[in-house]
């Protein structure tokens, strides 16, 4: 079997953080525009790399499956891809703990208050809207992105650990297979 092929215990891992997005987004539902999303897309990424795509649109075919595929869906697969690509870039570099947390804290805000933005064309293009309704689309859901920012801000702060701790599992689960 190649390295780069998945096993059967990689996939029921990814499968399962997949999983716990989805239940943390449906167990934070009582707060609009704040989850632990962000956290998890970093974390994974950080952790797994090209392989978090994985657990990440288990999360996003999980979130279809439960409120339905409906045009407002769409966007979920690929309103993920630019925080995935920020911690895919930020994760190359051997930055500083004291340089990381508040760099993966504002690269979750970002995200947060860009939600809308990346929304938007979808949204645009499936309902007619000129580029001035676009506009005004965004205009109106700023509030809820300062929201969903902020929230992402705070969660941000647990990227370190997190990413840590599915570090040190990974690892031990790769010395215990090498053991074997």
């Amino acid at each position: 079997m190649h390295s780069s092929s998945l096993r059967l215990k990689e996939l029921t891992i990814f499968a399962m953080l997949g999983s716990v997005m989805f239940v943390s987004q449906i167990a934070m539902q009582w707060i609009p525009n704040v989850h632990f999303l962000g956290l998890f897309v970093a974390s994974f990424t950080l952790t797994y790399r090209a392989r978090a795509l994985i657990p990440i649109y288990v999360y996003v075919f999980l979130f279809g499956v439960f409120n339905g595929f409906s045009f407002w869906w769409v966007p979920y697969l690929y309103i993920w891809l630019p925080l995935w690509g920020m911690f895919m870039f930020v994760g190359k570099f051997d930055f500083p703990t004291k340089v990381k947390v508040p760099l993966y804290m504002l690269l979750c805000a970002l995200h947060g208050l860009m939600f809308g933005l990346l929304y938007a064309p979808f949204q645009a293009v499936f309902f007619g809207l000129n580029f001035q309704g676009m506009v005004a689309w965004i205009i109106a859901g700023i509030p809820l992105d300062i929201v969903h920012g902020a929230g992402n801000f705070a969660a941000g702060s647990l990227i370190i650990p997190l990413s840590g701790l599915l570090c040190k599992l990974k690892q031990r689960q790769t010395l215990a297979e090498s053991l074997r």
